[in-house]
This record gives C-alpha cells, sequence and structure tokens, in this order.
C-alpha cells in the first residue's frame, strides 16, 4: 500500500512540475543553446581588406613583369657621370694601410636596411676588438623588432610616426637592449629558398595595414602589434626565445650580456651642421630618426673629420651615413670622389655642406660601415664595406674607396665608440 501512495505522489508531482512550467511566460524562460563566435567587424574588415591586398599585388607584380620588358626593349635612362680618367685611386682593399677585422660585405638585397646591415657589421668588429671572437650576428633579427618598435609607436602616436624600412645607427643598441641579439645561424631572417631577403611586399602589407587602422581611429596596441607580427613571421620566420651556440643554450640577452659582453652605453653619434649649435647635443633632422633622438653630438666639419681619422688610424672603425646620389659615386670605379664641376676640393667648407643639406641635394640615403684608411697622392681614402647593389658594380664586390672630399662634402653622421673622441666629448657640458 505504501509503494502505491509513493507512486501516485510521485506522478502528481511530475504533472504540476510541467503544468507549472507550460504556465511560466516564454518569454521569460532562460535556455542555454550554442552559437557561432563573435567576430568584431573591424578585425574582420582588416582581415578582409589585406587578402585584398595581396589580390592586388599579386595584379601589380604581373603588371611590373609586363612593363620591365617592355622597358628592356626601350633605350635605357641617361644619367650623369664623372670620368675618373686620371683619378688614382688605392689599388684594392688590401692595399688600405690600416684595416680593422670585419666579416666580409654581406648584400641586403631588396630591403632598406642599410643602417641595420652597416652598424651589425660595426658591432661584429667591436666584439672582435674587445673580445677577440668572429662571431657572425643576425641583421634580420634587429630589423624584426625595429618594425615591431616603429609600429608600437605609430600606435601610440595615432599615426603621427614615420614608418619606414629606414633607421638609424643608433636604432641597433637599442633594440638589443630591450630584445638582445643573436648570432646568424640562430635567426636568418628569411624564409625564401634562395636565401635572399625581399621586403617589399612585406613592408607593404604592415603600412597599408597602419593605414587602414589610422583611418578607422582604430588603436587596439596589442591587436595591431600581433597582426604585425603574423605579418613578419610569414615573410621572416619568428624569431627563437632560446638558441643553441657553441653547446650551450642562451637567450637572446644572456647572450649579449655573457657572450659579446658589449656595453652599449659606450657608443656615441656625431653630426656636422649649422642648424644646430656647435657643442651641443640635438636632432638629426631626417624621416629615418623616426624616434626623433635629440642626442647626435653636433662639431665643426673640421672635427667632424678629424674624429673618423683618429678612430681609424688607432684601429677603430665607424658606420657612416650620407649621400650617395653624386655623379662622382660610381660603383663600376668602386669609388666615391667629388668632382670639380660640382665644386673644388679646395672650397668645401662647413658653408658649402650646409647649402647641400638645406636645398636637398644632400640627404640622409644609407649607411656603411668604414674599415679601412690610406693615403694616396696626396688624398686621403677610405675603405667602405657595402651592403648595397651597386658596391657589387665593380671589381672589389661589397666595397667602395671613398675619397676624403666625399667625407666632408656628402657625408651626414657618424656612430663610433667613445675612447677616440674622447677630446670632442669632453667639449660638451
Amino acid at each position: 500500500m505504501v509503494k502505491k501512495w509513493v507512486g501516485f505522489l510521485g506522478l502528481i508531482f511530475i504533472f504540476g512540475f510541467f503544468h507549472n512550467l507550460n504556465a511560466y511566460p516564454k518569454h521569460k524562460r532562460q535556455r542555454a543553446y550554442y552559437t557561432k563566435k563573435y567576430e568584431d567587424p573591424v578585425i574582420k574588415e582588416m582581415l578582409e581588406r589585406d587578402r585584398k591586398l595581396l589580390e592586388e599585388e599579386r595584379k601589380k607584380t604581373e603588371e611590373i613583369d609586363r612593363k620591365y620588358r617592355e622597358l628592356k626593349k626601350k633605350k635605357k635612362k641617361r644619367v650623369l657621370r664623372f670620368s675618373f680618367e686620371g683619378v688614382v685611386k688605392p689599388a684594392s682593399p688590401q692595399a688600405f694601410k690600416y684595416r680593422v677585422w670585419h666579416f666580409p660585405p654581406v648584400a641586403q638585397y631588396l630591403t632598406g636596411t642599410c643602417w641595420d646591415f652597416s652598424t651589425t657589421s660595426f658591432f661584429e668588429s667591436e666584439v672582435y676588438r674587445l673580445t677577440g671572437q668572429k662571431i657572425k650576428l643576425s641583421e634580420m633579427w634587429t630589423a624584426y623588432w625595429e618594425y615591431v618598435e616603429k609600429a608600437r609607436r605609430f600606435v601610440r602616436e595615432r599615426g603621427h610616426s614615420f614608418f619606414g624600412q629606414g633607421s638609424e645607427s643608433d636604432a641597433v643598441p637599442r633594440i638589443w637592449k630591450k630584445y638582445g641579439v643573436v648570432p646568424a645561424s640562430a635567426y636568418k631572417g628569411v624564409v625564401a629558398k634562395d636565401g635572399r631577403y625581399d621586403h617589399s611586399l612585406m613592408f607593404r602589407r604592415m603600412k597599408s595595414f597602419l593605414e587602414y587602422c589610422r583611418e578607422k581611429n582604430f588603436w587596439d596596441e596589442k591587436i595591431i602589434i600581433n597582426h604585425i607580427r603574423d605579418i613578419l613571421d610569414k615573410y621572416m620566420g619568428r624569431p627563437p626565445e632560446k638558441f643553441s651556440f657553441q653547446g650551450k643554450e642562451y637567450t637572446p640577452k644572456d647572450f649579449l650580456r655573457e657572450v659579446l659582453r658589449l656595453n652599449l652605453d659606450d657608443y656615441v653619434g656625431f653630426m656636422s651642421t649649422l642648424s644646430v649649435p656647435f657643442y651641443t647635443r640635438g636632432l638629426f633632422d631626417v624621416p629615418d630618426n623616426w624616434r626623433r633622438a635629440k642626442d647626435y653630438h653636433n662639431v665643426p666639419l673640421e672635427e667632424f673629420y678629424w674624429v673618423i681619422k683618429n678612430a681609424i688610424t688607432h684601429g677603430y672603425s665607424l658606420v657612416i651615413g650620407g649621400d650617395v646620389s653624386e655623379p662622382g659615386y660610381n660603383g663600376f670605379e668602386d669609388a666615391a670622389i667629388i668632382p670639380d664641376f660640382d665644386i673644388p676640393p679646395r672650397m668645401i667648407n662647413q658653408s658649402a655642406r650646409e647649402l647641400r643639406i638645406y636645398n636637398g641635394t644632400t640627404g640622409d640615403d644609407h649607411g656603411i660601415h668604414l674599415v679601412g684608411y690610406t693615403r694616396v697622392k696626396g688624398w686621403d681614402w677610405f675603405l667602405i664595406k657595402d651592403s648595397a647593389r651597386s658596391s657589387r658594380w665593380g671589381k672589389f664586390k661589397g666595397y667602395y674607396f671613398y675619397r676624403e672630399d666625399y667625407i666632408k662634402l656628402k657625408m651626414l653622421t657618424i656612430f663610433l665608440h667613445r675612447d677616440p673622441a674622447k677630446a670632442l666629448l669632453a667639449k660638451f657640458k
């Protein structure tokens, strides 16, 4: 009998439960259900824009190839050149009396990273000078993180910061202080099968993406930097967090500290311009100085040139940067001089230099590594290690010979260890 009453009461309870459930207004019921993951419309639009950009680039490449084939059939453009007849140059790179140890020249191919190749080469020479070690370092490690930092500043400045391929020598120690550095064996920075660097499409994709963010007033730093890194990873590969070197595992910062043992605060930059008072530190006002660093030491031309000679003749190399667009700059001759139809050498002074900076005929085109010095027929000549294509047109692949007049008139900045510049630095407050 008890079992029957229990069963009867159970039926009543179940009936009452469903009756009440049906009586409860449907719009107040809360039910769980599955749906598609929410897609941020801005991110979706950016990705779609990225896809369209790739398709546009494919079409552009086809059009460029077509135009190139047509151009080869046409008469080539004429450029102004200077005859080197009668100019006595050093016979070869081995003819330079003072030479600093350096690795053989490396080509930068289709990248705007001369600042990186020249300064990395400089620090390789510094590592050898200070520790006796010959360690080939990764240029692309620095380039990768420099792109990231440029994008980060672009976001924080809300689009009011220059985003380009170029930079200055001081970018290298800045990046190394933050991210460390790795040997070339740990990070090649190129995924192309032929191993040649080409940042053309990669840069256009990043630039287009950042411009789109500016148009939409979209400034989520985390999302933007992640997308920039996705693009970099696609074309350069993901940088390692750890790597092995000579049988030991390192992080990039450990490698800088324990193996290279460089004090990055020992390196300084100089310029020579009338736009900043002499013996003060100021802004090198060019787009590639995108950080707008105001720590270049400004000195008169005579002392600018003096510190170059003083450094190289005492075993220190330098990074120099400036203009490479003159008629006397000739890769087929492996040399750079100032022709007398431009300005006679004896007339090159601070004012002649400043005039060309002011009117734009001297620009911040290229960064190179100065690795040697000699004197020929009354002229100072400097051995230049160069990563640009034109340095491979002549007999000495990857090298130029700069005469003193070209240095004085057309080179804008130098970057070096502070020791050979102590006499100049003492003049600064």
